[in-house]
């Protein structure tokens, strides 16, 4: 079953169920899928779908801290819930080491040796890592920490 396909059947399931939460979640996911599509003008696949969540994902994040620095429990703790039904769409991500491990294969290919080459590395892995569910930043940190060595 296609992620589209999913996101429909749950949308009505929530529906029927009559949870509010998971119907407005689904409904942002699948108003930010058809956005993109319109914007490329073509459907998107499960794994632009995933990157489109990922990033709904990061914003979440974001808010949530932004709520707690403002004394807003009530709110931060919404995103984060909003965030753990999102999560249930993506994929499982890969561990630290996984992460790490694909880096350094991509620095042994490449011949990076400092880091004015961390841009050509970081661009090697995210293609590497398309499709799966993996955090930028923590990418970015195992990329500069191996480049400084």
């Amino acid at each position: 079953m296609s992620l589209h396909d999913r996101l429909s059947e749950d949308l009505k399931s929530a529906m029927k169920s009559r949870d509010q939460l998971r119907m407005d979640v689904i409904r942002m996911i699948k108003a930010a899928v058809q956005y993109k599509e319109v914007e490329l003008k073509q459907d998107l696949d499960d794994a632009g779908m995933s990157r489109i969540m990922t990033t709904l994902i990061k914003q979440r994040k974001e808010a949530a801290e932004q709520f707690e620095k403002g004394n807003r429990q009530d709110l931060a703790t919404k995103e984060r819930l909003e965030i753990a039904i999102i999560q249930g769409y993506l994929p499982t991500a890969l561990s630290p080491g996984e992460v790490a491990q694909t880096v350094e294969t991509v620095i042994k290919e490449s011949g990076a040796s400092s880091l004015n080459d961390m841009g050509q590395v970081m661009k090697a892995v995210m293609a590497k890592l398309a499709g799966q569910s993996v955090d930028g930043k923590l990418v970015s940190d195992l990329v500069k920490a191996a480049l400084q060595r």
